[in-house]
C-alpha cells in the first residue's frame, strides 16, 4: 500500500519515535513535583518549549503546549471571545475553515456572538478587501487558515494582517497553521499574527500534541480549570514525552521546508498535469497552492467509490478532511468555491509527503487511470 493521506496524519520520524520512547522510560516524573525527578521533567518541558519557539522564531513564553490543533483552535477562538466579549461580539472567519474553527464559531453564535463567514473565489482564496470591509469597531477576532486542508489553497496572510490591523488594531488575528508549517515559509511577524495553531502529527510528530502561539501581551480566558500549567491557560499534567518528541519534529520540519516545497511540489505538478489531461476529472487544486495537496472531482461518481477502487490498487487517499471524511454531505469547502453538489460529492484528496517517491507517483497515476477507466461505465450510467 502507498500512503497518500499526509494531510490527515503523517508517519513519525524515526528520531521522534526513539525520543518519545526514551523520555517515557526515563522521565516519568510529574513536572509540578519539587523533587529531582519532577525538576528534571520540568527542564525537559522548558527545553521543548524553547525548541518549538525557535522553529517559529518567537519567544518561548509565547508558546502554549496543547493536545493538538483542535484544542488550540478552540482555545484561540473561544478564549478570545470570553476574554474580550465586553469589547464586542463580532467575529470574522471564512466559509472554508477546518471544522475545529468553523464549529467553534457556530458554538459562539449560539451564545450571542455575531459571526461573519467570508466567501472565497473559485480557487478558494480570500480577498483581503473583504476582510477590510467586514471589520467593525466591535470586531474582536479574525480567524483565517494558512493553507486549506482540502484543496491546498494558500491565503494571503500578510495582506490580510495588514488590512486588518489598519482597520482595527485591537482585533485579534488568529491563523490556523496546521497545513502550512513545514510545507511553506512561516512568518508570524510579517503576518501580524496574534495567535497561531499547529498540530504535531501533521509534521511527522506524535498525535495528541500541538502548539498555540500567543503573542506576548495578549490575554486569553482559559477553557480548562484546575492546575496552573502553561501559565494558567491549560490545566493538566503535561505530556512530557509527547512535547519533547513534538519539539524534535518541529525542528526537523522547519529545517526541511525548502526541500519539501521543491520535492513534493514536483509530485503535485505531475499529478495536476495528468488530471487536466483526463476529461472526466476536474481539479480543485492549483500549482500556486500548497505543495502537498491535490483535490480532484470525478463528477457522476461518489468519492467513496473512487477511494475504495484506488485502495484495491494499493493507493490510500481520502475524501474531504479526516475530521469530516465519514460524513456523506458534499464538501462545504468545494461548495464555497462554487463547485456543483455533484463535484463536491465526488472529490478525493491526495496529500503527499517526503516519504513518497517519484516511483510512487507513477504507480498512483497508473492506478488512477485504471480506476477511472473501470468506473467510467458506471459513471455514465449514473449520469443518464
Amino acid at each position: 500500500m502507498i500512503y497518500w493521506d499526509h494531510a490527515a496524519s503523517t508517519p513519525p520520524y524515526d528520531e521522534v519515535i526513539q525520543t518519545m520512547a526514551e523520555v517515557m522510560k526515563k522521565h516519568y516524573g510529574n513536572p509540578s513535583s519539587i523533587h529531582r525527578m519532577g525538576e528534571d521533567a520540568a527542564k525537559l518541558i522548558k527545553r521543548a518549549r524553547e525548541v518549538c519557539a525557535g522553529a517559529l522564531n518567537v519567544k518561548p513564553a509565547e508558546i502554549i503546549l496543547t493536545s493538538g490543533a483542535t484544542e488550540g483552535n478552540n482555545m484561540a477562538i473561544k478564549g478570545t471571545a470570553m476574554q474580550y466579549g465586553g469589547r464586542g461580539k463580532h467575529i470574522i472567519s471564512t466559509q472554508i475553515e477546518h471544522p475545529s474553527v468553523y464549529d467553534s464559531c457556530l458554538d459562539l453564535e449560539k451564545q450571542g456572538y455575531e459571526i461573519t463567514f467570508l466567501p472565497v473565489d473559485a480557487k478558494g482564496m480570500i480577498d483581503p478587501a473583504d476582510v477590510a470591509s467586514a471589520v467593525r469597531k466591535d470586531t474582536i477576532l479574525v480567524s483565517v487558515m494558512h493553507v486549506n486542508n482540502e484543496t491546498g489553497a494558500i491565503q494571503p496572510l500578510a495582506d490580510i494582517g495588514r488590512v486588518l490591523k489598519n482597520a482595527n488594531p485591537l482585533t485579534v488575528f488568529h491563523i490556523d497553521g496546521v497545513q502550512g508549517f513545514g510545507k511553506l515559509p512561516v512568518d508570524l511577524e510579517e503576518w501580524q499574527a496574534d495567535l497561531y495553531t499547529l498540530s504535531a502529527h501533521k509534521i511527522r510528530g506524535p498525535k495528541g500534541t500541538g502548539v498555540l502561539y500567543k503573542r506576548e501581551g495578549l490575554t486569553l480566558h482559559p477553557l480548562l480549570s484546575g492546575g496552573k500549567q502553561e501559565s494558567g491557560l491549560r490545566a493538566g499534567t503535561e505530556n512530557i514525552p509527547g512535547f519533547v518528541a513534538m519539539s524534535k519534529a518541529m525542528r526537523m520540519a522547519a529545517e526541511q521546508t525548502e526541500a519539501f516545497m521543491k520535492e513534493v511540489g514536483a509530485y503535485r505538478d505531475s499529478l495536476l498535469d495528468w488530471i487536466r489531461k483526463t476529461p472526466s476529472l476536474e481539479p480543485n487544486s492549483f500549482e500556486e497552492g500548497a505543495p502537498h495537496i491535490v483535490n480532484v472531482s470525478f463528477p457522476g461518481m461518489k468519492a467513496e467509490v473512487l477511494l475504495h477502487t484506488l485502495e484495491e490498487h494499493g493507493m490510500l487517499v481520502s475524501t474531504k478532511s479526516a475530521c469530516s471524511s465519514k460524513t456523506t454531505e458534499p464538501s462545504r469547502v468545494l461548495l464555497a468555491m462554487g463547485r456543483s453538489e455533484d463535484a463536491a460529492s465526488s472529490a478525493i484528496r491526495i496529500s503527499m509527503g517526503m516519504t513518497n517517491t517519484h516511483q510512487d507517483v507513477k504507480q498512483l497515476l497508473t492506478a488512477l487511470d485504471a480506476a477511472v477507466s473501470r468506473l467510467q461505465p458506471l459513471r455514465q450510467e449514473g449520469m443518464k
